[in-house]
């Protein structure tokens, strides 16, 4: 499978999107971010340093500063593919933040998406 053309989306491409999904179930965008931060390391600054940059998906989690040890326990299907099972490493890693975005718009509870 190609994934070339999903890695180099932009990042604040899908962000919105993101938002989108999570505002319409009930969530919040903060409640977004705090996802993302956990998942990635990013804080607010470097996030929207992203944004503005227009930085690929790529280079998005290339360059993000702490990837969480925690990662491994997000399992289940996104897409149709068991994310445990992706064997590319970036998509995989895309893969877990649909999840977990997937996971916020469905109304689960913060200190369960965050594998607490």
């Amino acid at each position: 499978m190609n994934n070339t053309r999903v890695f180099k989306m932009s990042f604040a491409g899908v962000y919105p999107h993101y938002i989108h999904k999570v505002e319409k179930k009930g969530r919040t965008k903060e409640e977004l971010d705090t996802v993302v931060f956990w998942l990635t390391g990013y804080n607010t600054q470097s996030l929207q340093h992203v944004i503005d940059q227009k930085t690929d998906l790529e280079t998005f989690f290339a360059e993000a500063p702490q990837i969480n040890p925690n990662v491994s326990k997000i399992t289940g299907v996104i897409c149709g593919y068991r994310v445990e099972d992706i064997e590319d490493k970036l998509m995989q890693q895309i893969r877990y933040m649909d999840k977990l975005v997937d996971e916020l718009a469905k109304g689960k509870a913060m200190e369960k998406i965050l594998r607490q």
